[in-house]
């Protein structure tokens, strides 16, 4: 792994382990709201829990297998139920389900006939949860009585409200419950207003193709990764859709001439979002930038072999893990000066 000091601000990437017996692609890698876990989700069904201060699988969940458990997300503690360590998976045959990581059991199941799931995510207080798919609906379910509260999907007279294709990413507002952004293969950005059943706005322009579509901490601005050679990771404007940004991938003192095509995007878990993990295919790298040295390179991970799918910040923004095709987790440690 190449590392680059900010000397602007301080901040700073390092080896912390690298979990590489896992036999299957890694499609989705999660820490626990308290860090103390990592849950991968792999393309042969299986979730797989890790122990973040030894490195070593504490949990296997759905061990039987079947199709590709596609993402999974913990529940908030805000939550309202006392259980803790709870996640929810999606998979491709369309099936929601709650688990206890500590007993393994599935608490809840919910089947979404005719669909293909491949994102989902909580509201910050944990009262809701989304999930999306194939059939371009975005449903939102009740946390606490499992049920369907809402769908959203394109209005009858908008042909540019909505989605036209496949969703892969999904991401509630942290600062508004009701608003959430969903991004797809249509080359589409859509913000959602649960409380209106309808997308508000649309931006133009991201080819989104796996989870590359977040919000940063003070809900006012957008990042998207994309699956293309060229303005792969871009900023936008919660509030206008305009957009803020292009990050470039290549710089002067990059190690690849190939192109990334970004699979996965995500901005750190800090109450300023300082930095901005990403990774894909064609190079099979990921990168972390920094937002306060005009986005430089901190880091890059180039010892994939295969495409980078998934990416994810601690809590805590003390730890960054990426994952892919090759069925390693490589997890670092994230050096940040004091608030």
């Amino acid at each position: 792994m190449a590392v680059s000091p900010s000397r602007r601000t301080g901040k700073k990437i390092t080896p912390r382990f690298i979990l590489s017996d896992v036999t299957s692609e890694i499609l989705c890698i999660r820490f626990s709201p308290d860090d103390a876990y990592l849950a991968a989700a792999c393309s042969n069904g299986a979730i797989k829990i890790f122990n973040t201060s030894t490195g070593r699988q504490a949990y296997v969940l759905n061990q039987a297998g079947g199709s590709p458990t596609t993402q999974v997300r913990w529940r908030p503690n805000k939550a309202v139920s006392k259980t803790k360590n709870v996640l929810i998976s999606v998979n491709s045959d369309g099936v929601v389900q709650h688990w206890h990581i500590a007993s393994g059991k599935c608490l809840h199941q919910i089947i979404e006939n005719h669909n293909q799931l491949f994102c989902c995510d909580y509201s910050e207080d944990g009262t809701t949860f989304a999930v999306a798919g194939k059939n371009r609906e975005i449903h939102v379910y009740d946390e606490a009585t499992k049920q369907l509260s809402t769908s959203l999907k394109g209005a009858e007279m908008g042909a540019h409200i909505g989605h036209a294709n496949r969703v892969f990413s999904l991401k509630f507002n942290p600062t508004a419950k009701h608003l959430l952004v969903t991004g797809g293969w249509d080359h589409t950005v859509q913000v959602w207003d649960t409380r209106s059943q309808a997308a508000i706005r649309t931006i133009y322009g991201p080819f989104v193709a796996g989870d590359a579509v977040d919000i940063a901490a003070d809900g006012d601005t957008i990042l998207t990764g994309s699956w293309r050679p060229t303005e792969q990771l871009q900023l936008w404007d919660f509030g206008t859709g305009k957009k803020i940004t292009d990050i470039p991938w290549q710089t002067a003192d990059s190690t690849s001439r190939e192109q990334c095509m970004v699979y996965a995007a995500e901005f750190s878990k800090d109450s300023t979002s300082c930095l901005i993990v990403a990774g894909g295919s064609g190079a099979n790298e990921a990168k972390i930038f920094d937002r306060e040295s005009d986005y430089a390179p901190l880091g890059t991970i180039t010892s994939m072999a295969k495409g980078c799918y998934t990416v994810d910040f601690s809590c805590d923004s003390s730890m960054v893990a990426v994952a892919g095709g090759d069925g390693a987790i490589r997890v670092m440690n994230c050096h940040l000066p004091p608030a």
